[in-house]
């Protein structure tokens, strides 16, 4: 079963909730969903739409055509006639006129006197939106009472405003029972709750943040990674954690940098405008070698670009960020229960290697909601590395950059009991003080890469580094990394439905590249397909530089918008011909 529903209207009309509420119901109702929203950078006004697809399977991303569409204003129906096809409806005001509008042959429309049972119920018009929802579940027979519970556990907090919006969806399943019947559109019968989450990508990385222990989170607000302020600010004092905003993006990532100095595992979190500012003080926790974790969301560019859409346009920017040569670790979720794990695998090794370590997600992963397994917390421990905890006690004088065999010192919190600990952001000696020796440059340059050659074995025999889909002996593979994986795997579902069965590679790991792991993936392989949400290919830049093997056939797209399913499939089939 695969049922796409899309809401639209003016931003202030509840169209993001709505959407997010019904994610929420059918995911209580036993199915997955993917779903993402889609609005313009306005302060106030725009066309804002949530598109969602459910599935009695695991889906990986959101299809292009509504079943049905929830229009709450006149515009949408407008904008979004082109995506409806035969056998598809629409749920729209009674008032709304629709003479004129091109639809194509077949489509239902179900009027629902929206606005007028909100003025008898003497709420705001924004309530209309919880109408609209009533009156979908009695045209696809789902229980009322499941959105009702969500509709209750969401606005919970607000008792008048949650038992206002209950009665505007029960008045809207009972106008729809009655003029249309219940099940007249479709038929999805809930399947019972099993336990999943419905998350977004910056949730479950501000989730996995604080499973990993982080105590400090600094932000400076940037679309798209705003959200992990938003819910780590709501969250703080249940996790005793400090949530500062800052300035700005240069006092956000120096604020981060200095609490992981002084012991608290800390993140800051930003988009591509934003980490152009922090690159100073990347390269700062890199010659203190200060562990610090940096979370990316990508939106198109260059400069202020398209702040609310999505692009994988900066990963040879944050491959090579900063000032000067250090190693560190670049990781890519492509999807929100990666996001949550992988963050405390961010956590973990920036500490354990003491260097920089970059999560690196878009728009189109921050933002959607997508329903996932619960969290398996077992597989999400802390791990921490050289850390002097209590006391010193080496015989020597305490050294925090210490020459070693593997490159990393033993890390002093400064009180520690018997250590002075000295940093420098110069170049320094093993002790702390600045020095231009050259003798003493070229020792600690060699240190401080020592830890490449551990990082890189560690990503080589980490199986989630890289991850292979699909026929994993097919002669044709597709590569790519991040969120373009939810559209890959939906489309290699309708691939197969018309003959052909393949590979798909997700490189997760892109800094230390996983040369090896690529290297074993691409065997056999005789036709490679290069997919990215950038104009140039990014990733084709890293098979050449490590593996000098070029992609044979490149599907981009960089209008900021994702890849859907059919889409991808169709270009796919295109070049495998």
């Amino acid at each position: 079963m695969r049922f796409t529903y899309l809401v639209g209207g003016e931003a202030g009309m509840g169209v993001a909730a709505a959407g997010r509420m019904l994610a929420k119901t059918f995911t209580r109702g036993g199915y997955f969903v993917h779903g993402m929203i889609d609005y313009p950078s306005l302060i106030r006004g725009g066309h804002n739409f949530y598109l969602a697809t459910v599935s009695d399977e695991r889906v990986w991303s959101q299809y292009f055509n509504p079943d049905i569409m929830i229009a709450l204003n006149i515009d949408t129906i407008k904008k979004h006639s082109h995506r409806l096809l035969k056998g598809s409806g629409i749920i729209t005001d009674y008032d709304f006129k629709l003479d004129g509008l091109q639809l194509a042959d077949g489509v239902k429309i179900y009027r629902i006197p929206l606005t007028k049972i909100v003025k008898e119920l003497k709420a705001s018009l924004i309530v209309r939106n919880s109408v609209a929802l009533g009156a979908l579940m009695a045209l696809i027979g789902f229980d009322l009472e499941i959105l009702l519970k969500v509709i209750g556990k969401e606005l919970g907090k607000h008792r008048e405003i949650a038992e206002i919006n209950i009665k505007a969806a029960k008045a809207g399943y009972e106008y729809s029972r009655s003029n249309f019947g219940v099940g007249s559109f479709a038929k999805i019968k809930p399947k019972g709750d099993s336990g999943n989450l419905v998350i977004t990508g910056n949730e479950a990385v501000a989730l996995g943040a604080l499973r990993a222990g982080m105590k400090t989170y600094f932000a400076y607000p940037m679309t798209p990674a705003s959200p992990i302020l938003h819910f780590l600010a709501l969250v703080q004092h249940d996790f005793d954690v400090v949530v500062v905003q800052p300035e700005s993006e240069i006092a956000a990532i120096n604020m981060a940098v200095g609490a992981w100095y002084a012991g608290s595992r800390s993140m800051v979190a930003t988009s591509g405008g934003g980490f152009c500012l922090m690159t100073e003080a990347l390269g700062q926790a890199a010659m203190t070698e200060t562990p610090v974790v940096v979370v990316i969301a990508q939106r198109p560019g260059p400069s202020t670009g398209m702040p609310t859409y999505t692009s994988q346009g900066d990963l040879r920017f944050t491959i090579h960020a900063s000032q000067g040569e250090f190693p560190r670790f670049v990781i890519a979720p492509g999807d929100s229960e990666e996001a949550f794990y992988l963050t405390v695998k961010a956590f973990n090794m920036a500490e354990k290697y003491q260097v920089p370590a970059i999560i690196l997600t878009d728009k189109h992963l921050a933002e959607s909601h997508a329903t996932v397994p619960e969290f398996d917390l077992n597989k999400a421990r802390v791990e921490r590395g050289k850390i002097i905890t209590g006391e010193y006690k080496g015989e020597e004088e305490y050294r925090r950059f210490k020459l070693t065999e593997d490159g990393i010192s033993p890390m002093a919190i400064p009180g520690t009991l018997n250590a002075i600990v000295k940093v420098n952001s110069s170049e320094h000696n093993e002790f702390g003080y600045a020095t231009a020796n050259e003798a003493n440059a070229t020792r600690m340059m060699e240190k401080r890469f020592r830890k490449l050659r551990l990082m890189r074995e560690e990503v080589e025999n980490l199986p989630e580094s890289v991850k292979i889909y699909g026929h994993r002996s097919s002669s044709t593979a597709i590569i790519s990394w991040g969120s373009t994986k939810g559209a890959i795997l939906e489309a290699l579902k309708i691939i197969k439905e018309r003959g052909a069965d393949l590979k798909f590679i997700q490189v997760v790991f892109l800094a230390p590249f996983p040369e090896k792991r690529v290297r074993e993936a691409l065997k056999g392989v005789n036709k490679l397909i290069l997919v990215e949400n950038n104009y140039t290919g990014q990733l084709e830049s890293l098979l050449r530089e490590f593996l000098l093997r070029p992609v044979d056939e490149r599907i981009l797209k960089y209008n900021g918008r994702p890849f859907f399913p059919k889409e991808l499939a169709e270009k796919i089939l295109e070049v495998i011909k």
